[in-house]
Order: C-alpha cells, then structure tokens, then sequence
C-alpha cells in the first residue's frame, strides 16, 4: 500500500496528525529532515495523541538520503503540489508509490519538483491557494487506497 511521506515539515501539529493518519490507515511514514521543529515526542504529541507509538515511521537525515533509499527500493515519487493540472481523482496510484508532502510554509524545491516521478493536484475554487497539508494527505491517500484496495 502507499506510503506517505513529509519534507521537512514545519508545524508539529500537522506531522502528527498525518502520523496518526499512518498508523490508522497502517500504511508507513517517512519524515524528511530537517523538521522546522525538535522532533520529539512532546511536540506531535497534541495531533497525534496515543496513535504516535503506532505509527511506522523513518526518519530520514535529507532529501538525498531519502531519495537514494526511495530509487534502492523501485519506489515512485507522487508529489502534491499546487504546481501541476493533473487532478489526484485522475491518476492511477500503485501500491508502491510514496505521497510526497512538502513543507507548509514553501512546499518543496525544484529539485524535488524534478526528482518526482509524477504531480497531483486537488482542485480547489478559484482564487484560492492552498489546503492545509494534512487535510491533503488524507484526501490523496484515501484516493489511492481505493483505487489499490489497501484500506485496512
């Protein structure tokens, strides 16, 4: 089944929240560092709650070790990003694929834009910029375990 994972996430509550969505879906977490905060216990805690022991988390030191580990696996990259027309609803997810979440504050560089092996997007109502990256999350992933049958 997919996994998700966070590039060098900002806002603690919203890593945990995705960490609590991980370990209620039973699918794998991988954050991305440097996090924009100590990445302790005590700062995911509020989100995620008595789920953060639950969750299947990798930590990984940048963006290179994560994505040397990603291409030693055969693993695809799908990025969301407010940067492409390629609707989520409209693509076809694999079980092996990795949804990729960039930071709240500036998403990801443009070396990560390239690296990815595809972009989705959620249509949004004109004029507005973007949905917050744990409500992302879970809509994209609730998309791909349909369309892989991997919810638990």
């Amino acid at each position: 089944m997919p996994d998700i994972a966070l590039y060098q996430p900002d806002i603690p509550q919203n890593t945990g929240t995705m960490l609590r969505l991980a370990a209620c879906m039973g699918i794998n977490a991988h954050l991305i560092e440097p996090a924009g905060f100590p990445l302790s216990d005590s700062a995911l805690k509020r989100a995620g709650m008595d789920y953060l022991e639950r969750a299947a988390l990798t930590r990984h030191l940048n963006w290179d070790a994560f994505d040397d580990w990603r291409q030693s696996e055969g693993r695809r990259i799908v990025l969301l990003t407010t940067k492409t027309t390629t609707s989520y609803t409209d693509f076809d997810f694999l079980p092996t694929d990795i949804l990729l979440l960039g930071r709240e504050s500036s998403g990801v560089p443009q070396a990560v834009h390239n690296a990815a092996d595809a972009s989705v997007t959620i249509p949004m109502a004109e004029g507005m910029r973007s949905i917050n990256v744990a409500v992302s999350a879970g809509m994209v992933l609730g998309e791909a375990l349909r369309q892989t049958a991997g919810f638990p």
